[in-house]
């Protein structure tokens, strides 16, 4: 999530007028690392999973900017849209549950110097009073602005010209997610489209189909083989998420533009597996034929 102030001065003489625009949640995090970074903030684990009997989790936040920055940590409710974006929300859709009321963490903020690190502990808590199936909420770091106390701004010329000035507010957001017994979910792909944009940019459209009581998530992989055999990937997504109680997401991918690759002959193989810091398994597997 990303917020702009936009400060607005006709005069010195004028109070400056603070306006700000919320832009969108961030929809995905198709990252083949355990490294999450937006602005100048760096942070890993990308998720926090306790599952089993884990009790606490380390978050590794880092400042990889070259200013001293706030951040402000707190915990939000997110649902995913059947597209993938990502809405706020207060209360739960019917099968879903939060896991902030089992979450505890500190610190709270952080104020780190360029180049350092802070570690905030995790933990969940009451983990006898949780039924079986899935928790998820979602941390959302939130950047201080660094603003200036009144009576220390930088003199202005009285002027009726107008300015304005930005101040990005950068924000991650990165899920934490509870799981209590064994997991029933499966994943089917289906409705798969090969389109060619402009007539010459391909882009493959899927439908992921999930089912069983948890979560799924996984990297994506698409392979041409041709009518001879010689199999060239062409497409790769990392992190693909399919939240609890969402059962479909549709998902589009841009494949590989070559002169080398027809894509009106052969066959292309999806795939989609379970990261390989997790597990070695695959979800799911489908194949679409060409020039039909």
């Amino acid at each position: 999530m990303t917020k702009i102030k936009l400060q607005l001065r006709q005069n010195a003489r004028i109070r400056p007028i603070i306006l700000f625009a919320a832009f969108a949640l961030i929809s995905s995090l198709n990252l083949s690392t355990g490294i999450y970074a937006q602005g100048n903030l760096l942070i890993t684990p990308r998720r926090v999973v306790f599952d089993g009997s884990t009790r606490s989790i380390d978050l590794n936040l880092a400042n990889i900017g070259q200013d001293s920055a706030t951040y402000a940590i707190s915990i939000i409710q997110i649902r995913m849209t059947e597209g993938g974006q990502f809405e706020t929300i207060t209360e739960p859709d019917p099968e879903q549950r939060f896991a902030d009321r089992f979450i505890r963490y500190f610190p709270r903020s952080v104020t780190l110097a360029p180049g350092e690190s802070q570690v905030i502990k995790v933990q969940v808590t009451r983990r006898s009073q949780l039924e079986e199936g899935e928790y998820r909420s979602h941390f959302y770091f939130r950047a201080v602005p660094d603003t200036r106390p009144l009576g220390e701004e930088e003199p202005t010329r009285v002027t009726d010209a107008i300015s304005v000035q930005l101040t990005p507010i950068f924000g991650i957001t990165i899920p934490v997610i509870i799981r209590v017994g064994e997991s029933t979910s499966s994943v089917t792909l289906s409705d798969l489209d090969l389109n060619m944009v402009n007539g010459t940019d391909p882009q493959l459209e899927i439908t992921f189909n999930r089912s069983g009581n948890m979560s799924v998530y996984g990297n994506l992989t698409v392979d041409h083989i041709s009518p001879s055999g010689t199999v060239t990937q062409v497409g790769i997504a990392n992190g693909i998420a399919v939240y609890t109680p969402n059962t479909k997401r549709k998902f589009i991918l841009n494949l590989v533009k070559s002169g080398d690759i027809d894509y009106t002959k052969g066959k292309l193989k999806i795939s989609y597996t379970a990261p390989s810091d997790i597990r070695l398994e695959t979800y799911a597997e489908a194949e679409l034929i060409l020039g039909k």
